[in-house]
């Protein structure tokens, strides 16, 4: 049980860092977007659900879409929607740019330093740009 504990220690602590309870569901997702494979990470919702059969446990779909939402609000995840109208869950949640492959299924970052925006257009009267995020899109 000692062992289980340390292993879900960082999740739990980050969880709690941001005011979510550490309930069995989000300490699983949580290690799963945020402490394994290449950081960061660009994945869907069903993405992480078969990374969780891998795993050897079951979470209802709708149980993970609800937990990324979470992790969304709390401003550890950014919400993506591709070109294909898929949604994708980025654990780097500060504005960046992106690739979309559509023959690969996956995002990709694009640097910052490699995109120069010269003029954007003017947004309605009384508005305010908040955000500008590049997406683009790959020939299949």
């Amino acid at each position: 049980m000692a062992a289980r504990s340390r292993r879900y220690a960082p999740a739990m602590a980050l969880l709690r860092r941001h005011g979510l309870r550490p309930t069995r569901q989000r300490l699983l997702l949580a290690r799963l977007l945020f402490e394994t494979g290449e950081q960061p990470r660009h994945v869907t919702a069903e993405m992480l659900q078969e990374e969780v059969r891998s795993a050897g446990a079951s979470i209802a779909l709708a149980t993970i879409y609800n937990t990324l939402h979470q992790l969304v609000t709390v401003g550890l995840l950014a919400e993506i929607v591709g070109p294909d109208g898929i949604t994708w869950y980025d654990t780097d949640p500060h504005p960046h740019h992106h690739f979309f492959d559509p023959r690969e299924g996956c995002l990709i970052n694009i640097a910052d330093s490699d995109v120069a925006l010269a003029r954007l257009p003017s947004p309605p009267d009384g508005r305010r740009i908040a955000r500008c995020r590049l997406m683009i899109e790959l020939e299949a």
